[in-house]
């Protein structure tokens, strides 16, 4: 089982998005996500998501919020508890990242992009501003096969 952070920055327009696009043995190759990635030793999910958040887009983050918790379960990857977080304050400018394409995406464009099933309804929960939520989506291979907010078990498309 691993712990990972994840972040959608936002400017009040857009999000900044990473395009998964440089590394072969990347479960996330080819889709669109925010940034973050795996706990070091020692780390709270804090410490992670802003040492991240640094070394994916070279921006420090000043103002950070906890979203939710998000529980990957997968036929093929290992469990995975992700704290999710948006961010709307920061210093510094954008540097390359060696893991893909960073890029400002307008909120509403978000949707036509190549994104994980279930990364969807965690962004529209961040979009209607729901209360800090845990999230445990399943799946078999890319395929979104089961979904569960709190104790509440989710329709899929």
């Amino acid at each position: 089982m691993k712990n990972s952070t994840l972040c959608y920055i936002d400017d009040g327009e857009s999000y900044l998005m990473l395009h998964r696009t440089r590394k072969d043995e990347d479960p996330n190759k080819g889709k669109w996500i925010g940034v973050g990635g795996k706990f070091e030793d020692k780390e709270s999910p804090d410490d992670c998501l802003v040492r991240e958040v640094y070394e994916e887009t070279g921006l420090t983050l000043t103002e950070y919020r906890l979203r939710g918790i998000v529980t990957f379960v997968s036929d093929v990857w290992e469990t995975e508890y992700m704290y999710l977080y948006t961010a709307d304050g920061y210093e510094g400018s954008l540097r390359d990242c060696n893991e893909g394409e960073l890029a400002w995406i307008a909120k509403d464009r978000i949707s036509g992009l190549t994104l994980w099933e279930g990364d969807r309804l965690f962004l529209d929960l961040i979009a209607s501003d729901h209360p800090v939520f845990s999230l445990k989506l399943c799946y078999n291979g890319d395929h979104l096969v089961e979904a569960v907010l709190g104790r509440e078990k989710l329709k899929l498309k």
